[in-house]
């Protein structure tokens, strides 16, 4: 699959969400839209879509929010979802239903050409906290935004406040060396768990009336199918699942025992709900 043109800064992300990694996310697309539900929930709540809006969704991946969003805009508003990844845009396609007002574009926001003033929602899921250069990239997407356009997405707080990534991270810490330490303003999940950061940056691009709501989740990492289902989850997407790459088979066995061990305390029935802490973040163009 092609890769998009973008900005040179925003070259790891792109190499990155066009290899195994974006393969990854895109075969896990039905478990991840059922994980992150309550996110979702909350997210399209706050959002407030009325038929008729034009809505861009940036970084939307497989497409889960662009798609829900659509059948709320409908029959006359409709829906643009942008991202980097060439095969989470083919699951997107994929999977968005037939009559839906629903487009999917494969590029760089950071740089792509939007057409000027067309769009009453900015949205995303997850999908803004990954560009090199936030303050430029939301420069060029206010400028797709209409004057009374509104801006709302969801980013995760700091690590300590979302166990259902970092447990498991812990346990595989014992078997394997750390990732490498990010920096605060590096690209990554937990790029935006600064409230000043977030709001400084959106600022810097022009927005106003910036408001950062926090929200705490309980997110089933099980997803109802038990612990080893969890333990499986761990292994396959998130931290803990960067962290055992390319590492020998015994080096994993091991992960996987002290990863089932520390999660087994919450285990409550065919249930691993673990904590997790987003921001709501609003702003208007």
């Amino acid at each position: 699959m092609d890769a998009p043109q973008g900005h040179e800064r925003n070259a790891d992300q792109i190499a990155y969400w066009n290899g195994p990694g974006g393969q990854r996310w895109s075969d896990r697309q039905a478990a991840q839209d059922l994980l992150l539900a309550p996110v979702s929930e909350i997210l399209i709540s706050h959002i407030a879509a009325r038929p008729g809006d034009r809505i861009l969704d940036v970084g939307c991946g497989c497409g889960g929010l662009s798609i829900a969003l659509a059948s709320k805009v409908a029959p006359d508003g409709s829906v643009l979802g942008v991202d980097i990844s060439a095969p989470m845009l083919a699951r997107a396609r994929e999977t968005a239903p037939a009559g839906l007002p629903v487009a999917f574009v494969l590029a760089d926001a950071t740089v792509h050409s939007f057409e000027p003033a067309s769009f009453d929602l900015l949205v995303s899921r997850f999908g803004v906290m990954f560009f090199a250069d936030p303050a430029a990239s939301f420069t060029n997407l206010r400028c797709a935004l209409k004057p009374s356009g509104r801006v709302v997405f969801a980013c995760w707080r700091e690590p300590k406040q979302n166990p259902w990534m970092m447990t498991p991270l812990q346990a595989v810490y014992r078997h394997v060396p750390k990732l490498p330490p990010q920096q605060p303003d590096d690209p990554g999940p937990f790029a935006f768990a600064s409230e000043e950061r977030v709001t400084r940056i959106l600022t810097e691009a022009g927005f106003k009336d910036v408001a950062l709501e926090p929200r705490e989740l309980s997110l089933d990492i099980a997803l109802g199918k038990g612990l080893e289902a969890a333990v499986q989850s761990a292994f396959e997407i998130g931290p803990a699942s960067r962290a055992l790459e390319g590492h020998p088979q015994e080096a994993r066995e091991a992960a996987r025992q002290s990863v089932r061990e520390i999660l087994a305390p919450y285990q409550r029935g065919d249930h691993v709900a673990l904590p997790g802490a987003i921001w709501l973040v609003s702003a208007k163009a």
